[in-house]
Formats: C-alpha cells, structure tokens, sequence
C-alpha cells in the first residue's frame, strides 16, 4: 500500500480496515447471533452511505467510493463471505461453495482493489476472479492446521471423498494420512488460477498492477514452500522471509 500515490493508499487503508473489522467479527468467539447482528449493523451502513448518510463507521469510506467508484455490492459481498463463517463453521463444502465462499471473502476485496489501482474495467474483473482465488485456496492449504484447531474445515467434500476420506471433522480430517490427496486438488485449482492471473498482468500497464504483482510473487513463495513441504503431519508452519518480500517491493515498485 505505501507504495501507491496518496489517494490510492488512503484508499487501500479504508477498504483494508473495513475487511479487517468484519473479518474480526467472523473469527471471534462470541454467541453467533451477538456477531450475526454486528454483521447486519455493517450492512446497514454500508446501504445507508450509498444512500448518502455520513453513518459513522462507514463514513470514512466515502471518499473511496466517490473518487473510485467502488461497488456497494462488493462491500456487501464481503459481509456475505463473513456470514459464511458465523452461520455456522465451514466443513467440507462442495467445490460450488467453496469457490463462492473465495469469490465473497478475497474476490470481492479484489474488485474493490483493481478499481484503486486504475486497472482498465473488464481486466480488473478477471483479475480480481482469478488473483482473488489463488490467494484465498493458498490461504486455506496454509491454514488447515490453524482452522481445524477452530473447528473449520475448507478442503472441498469431493476431494475428500476421492482422497478416501469420508469424515468432515475437522482434526480428523487434518490428521488423516491421505489429506495430502485432497490438498493437491486444491493447489492444482490455484495453480490454474495464478496462472491465468499472471496472464492477464502482462498484458496491463505495469503502475496498474504492481501492488497485485506484488501480491501474487509473495503468496506464490507461500504456494511453493507449501509444495516443497508437504501434507505429512506435523506440518511447519509457512512464511515467506521479510528480505525476500522487501527485494520483491523493491522489484515491482521501483525497478
């Protein structure tokens, strides 16, 4: 973000704090009505600045929205993906909603973004599809451990089921020695996805895109470190290294 002109990084701080505020709700661990109906309030506001109502916890989004067009309904959709999680916790979803679940929580963010970076309309969009997904399915091959330990489970049911796995317990699943199987199948589909995002890239204006250029060589260190390492319990936790996301800023942003 720092790397961005002025009005595009106060930008990006507004709809960054909007996703983290919602997101927080979804991971807390209070009554699910408590954070259904903190859900709903968002939502209002939301309605309510569109409507033109300087509504307190959203009016700092207004000059976002008025300078770059952003779309109510991807601030809608994003509340959308954080109910997902409240509802009820996320097990083994069929490939249908899990790729809605992506689509809601990193998809949406994504067209709110591409409209900061001034990307040219139909290829924003794409971008946001397919950069949105390969982020959100690295995320969850990432995360398995952690999410489990919450009672959550991303792993899509048909891979599972292909993998031999017909439980949709979290910890049991994780524990399983055949979850690898099922983590491929989702690596394979954000393999696909990195791919055609990186397609869409090289044919945008470089100022447009190097805060997702960015974006996508640091998770795809994530990606292939997730590769190299493995499915076999215990699994190490993954990072990527704070000099080797400086040299890719410094790549991308200046060079």
């Amino acid at each position: 973000m720092r790397i961005m002109p002025r009005a595009q990084r106060e930008a990006m701080y507004e709809i960054y704090a909007f996703c983290r505020k919602v997101d927080d709700i979804a991971d807390e661990s209070g009554p699910r009505d408590v954070r259904l109906d903190q859900l709903r309030l968002w939502r209002a506001d939301i309605d309510a600045l569109y409507q033109g109502s300087a509504v307190s916890r959203a009016r700092s989004l207004a000059g976002p929205v008025k300078e770059f067009g952003l779309r109510r309904e991807d601030f809608q959709a994003v509340i959308d993906g954080m109910e997902m999680d409240v509802v009820a916790d996320i097990r083994a979803p069929d490939w249908a909603r899990l790729d809605q679940y992506c689509d809601r929580v990193a998809s949406a963010v994504g067209r709110l973004c591409v409209r900061v970076f001034g990307m040219e309309e139909k290829a924003g969009i794409a971008l946001a599809y397919h950069l949105g997904r390969a982020l959100q399915l690295t995320n969850i091959l990432r995360d398995i451990d952690e999410d489990a330990a919450i009672g959550r489970l991303y792993l899509p049911r048909e891979a599972l089921q292909q993998a031999g796995i017909a439980s949709a317990d979290p910890r049991t699943v994780v524990a399983h020695p055949d979850v690898g199987q099922a983590c491929a199948q989702v690596a394979a589909r954000a393999a696909a996805h990195f791919a055609e995002a990186d397609r869409i890239m090289d044919k945008c204006a470089r100022s447009t895109v190097r805060a997702p250029r960015i974006m996508r060589v640091a998770y795809g260190a994530i990606y292939k470190a997730l590769l190299k390492r493995g499915w076999v319990a215990p699994r190490q936790p993954v990072k990527i290294s704070k000099p080797r996301l400086i040299l890719t800023i410094l790549r991308y942003a200046f060079i």
